[in-house]
């Protein structure tokens, strides 16, 4: 077994992305992964910047057109077994970026998160709450844990 299998069977790396919008969910995942008081690291839940290392992706904000591909471009790159968040109010269903009808206007959002890649936990919030991004991880865990 190499050290890379080895330490992925240990632990669950999460990436974060941020796709568009004003970053208070990001913060607030950050705080989850990293502050004293969530502490995740002491469960072995590690924050990388490196698809090729993560088990989760968590995506937050609208998904704007400048950042569809990139955004489709960083979930192939995540290898399987892998589970997908959408974390927010936007990243859900567009948050504050919609128009006054309901809909992502098309010319400056691609939509939300499901519509670009598949999602296999959702959390709602404007900002989220550390605990729901916590529970969100965990809601995708199972997915991971039964293709190892």
């Amino acid at each position: 077994m190499s050290l890379k299998s080895y330490s992925r069977a240990r632990a669950v790396h999460v990436m974060l992305v941020y796709t568009g919008g004003c970053n208070g969910c990001d913060i607030e995942i950050v705080n989850c992964i990293l502050s004293p008081k969530y502490d995740a690291e002491q469960y072995k839940v590690f924050l990388t910047w490196n698809p090729r290392e993560a088990d989760v992706l968590v995506v937050t904000g609208p998904v704007t057109k400048h950042t569809e591909q990139p955004l489709r471009e960083i979930y192939k790159a995540i290898p399987e077994p892998k589970a997908v968040v959408a974390a927010g109010a936007c990243a859900l269903m567009g948050g504050v970026y919609k128009n006054i009808h309901g809909d992502i206007p098309s010319e400056e959002i691609a939509g939300p998160v499901e519509n670009i890649i598949p999602v296999d936990a959702k959390v709602p919030g404007c900002s989220v709450r550390p605990e729901d991004v916590l529970s969100g991880v965990v809601a995708a865990l199972p997915k991971l844990l039964d293709a190892k």
